[in-house]
């Protein structure tokens, strides 16, 4: 017995191996030649036909058959007409049934094909006699009606070998919910597959890079989008790709992404205090206004808060202030964000003498980082209930005809810079795919989501991040462009609070950035012991004034006009333009969520000042995402 050819990678494995050894293909269900010749009693055919009766026999194969045939026409088999022709095939001997489907010869008793598991015909009959429940097709050559050649179909044996061909056939049938698929699909996602299995790290960099989920799993709509079933199995993430195909530079790079923090534990305040993070996030449910109307299209919140960290961290000593700010931050933000050329804290001015120094909090790295970040700023919780992200699906899918003309001037304004140019088509596409990615779970957000979001807030929304996006080697790979001001320009500014939020963007990440409460006021020289102020610069290193997003051309030009107008600004004695960030304590539950969270340090703390020593305990939470206690 011979060796079989896989289908997918033509490896020749030997007769028992029910896979491939190569790609773990399955073994054909029938190596046997599906091409049946009705005249095929001396097996050949003459090579001229009927009327060269001289001419010499040729043996019919199938690597010849396409040279013996002439072109053929594929109609369903008339039985009933060509009964004449299949009296002579033999009946299988014992009384088995063939399989319809892989003409495999089963037992009488057999109420199914004992290899492609297709149910028993009702009346079975024998290898070889026809009957009109046997679903084969007649290929008949139009030009030799003597010449009559029966098919049967064999799903295993249709396969061709270029996978891609065979997909594009089996949505010729449906090409509208085919093409309707991949204008919904999200190519930043299946590209990074694609990369991982061909080697490639520049999409798996460009979906870190846009705030993708690296274990996020596919899907068999994505599954049959990619059609290489050989490589992508539903279910499978990069981390299992990259493990099945040995790309051990991009497993690295994954699973620090997947890390997010960096090495150790983390110990936020939502971890200490479980329920009463539930109860703030069910509290913080109940202060959304989602009814939509003409002149609202936004879904918003009716209530303002700003977190800050309490001020009693202070208090603590040296060593537990120093494991405290590392179970809290993500010290690689933080780290990314100082280091030259800085983004936060450059100013000596403004993070010691105005003591607003800016903390990167650490968040759980699974592709909804800017809800989660925007949630720790106002309230100190993750955004595990998706608030934020049903909300910000409510806002492009009902205020979209708001949207959409400030998206378009804005866009179209950058490509002109960057000398190109797109067609409505296909703006219209890009617009789609932003809209799809609002409501879908991990999916990258762009800036037009911190637009909306802002909206949502009701308060202008302040990013300082990186001008560059480099790769895991360290290289400049784009420009990430997310650095900026944020203004809820479609509200009226009466409606909207003065007081910012502050993120951090690096590397595809965002992070919440927060101070810590003093207990002396920094309102220039204003006290005031239920305002805390902290003073968020609105120009760069450079002294450079922030970009604000999505202006008209009309409003061009008058960024600082605008700043004065949406937020508290002021300018410190040094010259630099900031805006005034006020917090007027923390609501109940979020005061209580931090009172617990710091007696776990007072503990500590006391701990540490005891003549018995004991080691700190770091085995309650983990940074790999949610706990079972939350």
């Amino acid at each position: 017995e011979t060796k079989w050819m896989c289908e997918y990678c033509t490896y020749e494995n030997f007769p028992n191996a029910l896979k491939c050894t190569m790609c773990r293909g399955a073994k054909p269900l029938s190596s046997e030649d599906i091409y049946r010749l009705r005249n095929n009693d001396d097996g050949a055919v003459g090579s001229g036909g009927g009327g060269n009766g001289g001419g010499t026999a040729a043996i019919i194969t199938a690597d010849n058959l396409h040279e013996q045939l002439k072109p053929l026409r594929i109609a369903d088999s008339e039985f009933p007409k060509q009964s004449t022709h299949l009296h002579h095939h033999q009946p299988c001997s014992g009384g088995k049934w063939s399989c319809v489907t892989c003409t495999y010869e089963n037992w009488p008793k057999s109420r199914k094909c004992i290899m492609c598991g297709t149910a028993a015909p009702t009346a079975p009959s024998p290898v070889g006699r026809m009957s009109p429940s046997r679903s084969n097709l007649a290929i008949i050559p139009t030009s030799s009606p003597e010449r009559d050649v029966t098919v049967t179909r064999d799903n295993k044996s249709s396969r061709v070998s270029n996978s891609r061909r065979s997909g594009e056939a089996s949505t010729a049938g449906n090409n509208y919910e085919y093409e309707r698929r991949r204008r919904q699909a999200d190519w930043t996602w299946l590209h990074a597959c694609q990369g991982v299995v061909e080697g490639d790290p520049v999409p798996v960099e460009a979906f870190l890079e846009s705030g993708g989920d690296p274990t996020r799993q596919l899907t068999p709509s994505e599954v049959s989008l990619l059609n290489r079933p050989s490589a992508f199995d539903v279910g499978h993430t990069l981390v299992h790709l990259a493990i099945r195909f040995h790309r051990e530079d991009m497993l690295a790079m994954l699973v620090s992404s997947i890390d997010g923090g960096g090495p150790g534990l983390k110990r936020v305040p939502s971890y200490v205090a479980p329920e009463l993070a539930s109860a703030i996030r069910r509290h913080a449910a109940t202060i959304f206004n989602a009814k939509h109307s003409h002149s609202l299209p936004f879904p918003f919140v009716t209530e303002f808060t700003t977190f800050i960290l309490p001020a009693e961290i202070e208090d603590l000593p040296s060593s537990v202030q120093e494991q405290l700010f590392e179970e809290l931050l993500d010290k690689d933000v933080q780290q990314q964000l100082e280091s030259e050329p800085a983004v936060i804290n450059w100013s000596v001015e403004i993070t010691v003498q105005l003591g607003s120094r800016l903390y990167a909090l650490w968040n759980r790295s699974q592709g909804d980082c800017l809800l989660d970040s925007l949630m720790q700023a106002t309230w100190g919780v993750f955004d595990r209930d998706s608030l934020l992200r049903g909300a910000l699906a409510d806002s492009l899918t009902h205020g979209g005809q708001l949207l959409y003309p400030r998206w378009l001037e804005s866009e179209t304004r950058q490509a002109r810079q960057l000398e190109f140019s797109l067609s409505e088509a296909q703006w219209a596409e890009d617009w789609s795919s932003l809209v799809g990615r609002a409501s879908q779970p991990g999916a990258s957000l762009q800036q037009l989501h911190v637009f909306a979001l802002a909206h949502v807030l009701r308060r202008p929304v302040i990013v300082y991040g990186v001008k560059f996006v480099k790769s895991f080697r360290g290289e400049d790979i784009g420009y990430a462009g997310f650095q900026g001001v944020y203004l809820p320009l479609l509200w009226e500014p009466s409606f909207c609070s003065v007081t910012p939020v502050a993120l951090g963007y690096t590397r595809g990440h965002f992070s919440a950035l927060v101070p810590v409460e003093h207990s002396r006021t920094h309102d220039m020289g204003v006290p005031n012991n239920m305002v805390r102020v902290c003073y968020l610069p609105l120009v760069d290193s450079e002294r450079k004034l922030l970009p604000i997003h999505f202006l008209t051309k009309a409003e061009v030009g008058s960024e600082e006009h605008l700043l004065r107008q949406w937020l508290d600004v002021s300018t410190t004695d040094g010259g630099l333009l900031v805006a005034k960030q006020r917090a007027q304590g923390h609501p109940l539950l979020v005061a209580q969520m931090l009172e617990e969270w710091l007696n776990h340090y007072r503990s500590l703390a006391q701990m540490s000042g005891t003549p018995y020593n004991r080691t700190i305990p770091a085995h309650d939470f983990s940074s790999d995402g949610d706990t079972d206690d939350e």
